[in-house]
C-alpha cells in the first residue's frame, strides 16, 4: 500500500455498508462507537483492481473460506502475506482506507469481519487482527 496522501481519492460510500458487509459474513455494520480509541492495528486488506474481482472475492468470504486464503487468490497486492500489512499506526495509510479500518473490531482471518473501501489504488476489501 502506498504511503498516504500521494493524491486525492475518494472513499467509496460503501465503505460500510448498510447492509452488514461491513461485518462481514452477515455480522452486523462497523461498532466503532463500541471501540476504544487506538494508535495503531494490525491490519489485512485484499486489493482489487476491477469491481468484478472484489465482487468474486466477497462470494468467497461469504461462503466462510478464510481472509487470508482469499487475499492469496484475489489479491494484487501483499497476496503471499495473505493480506497482511502488519502494524499500522494512525496517520500512515491513504485517509479513505484508514478511516475504515479504525472502524473495524478485530478479528480472525477463519471468521473475519472486514469493511470495503474503494481509493485510486482500486477496491479493498479489509480486516484488523488486532488493535493498541
Amino acid at each position: 500500500m502506498p504511503p498516504k496522501n500521494k493524491g486525492k481519492a475518494k472513499a467509496s460510500d460503501s465503505s460500510t455498508k448498510d447492509d452488514g458487509n461491513a461485518g462481514g459474513k452477515g455480522k452486523g455494520g462497523s461498532s466503532a462507537s463500541k471501540l476504544k480509541p487506538a494508535t495503531s492495528i494490525n491490519v489485512r486488506h485484499i486489493l482489487c483492481e476491477k469491481h468484478g474481482k472484489k465482487e468474486e472475492a466477497l462470494v468467497k468470504l461469504r461462503e466462510g473460506v478464510k481472509f487470508d486464503e482469499v487475499a492469496r487468490e484475489y489479491s494484487e497486492d501483499k497476496a503471499r502475506q495473505g493480506g497482511s500489512l502488519g502494524w499500522k499506526v494512525r496517520g500512515s495509510l491513504m485517509a479513505e482506507f484508514e478511516k475504515v479500518a479504525y472502524e473495524l473490531e478485530p478479528s480472525t482471518t477463519g471468521s473475519p469481519k472486514w469493511g470495503e473501501v474503494k481509493t485510486r489504488e482500486g477496491y479493498h476489501i479489509l480486516m484488523v487482527e488486532g488493535r493498541k
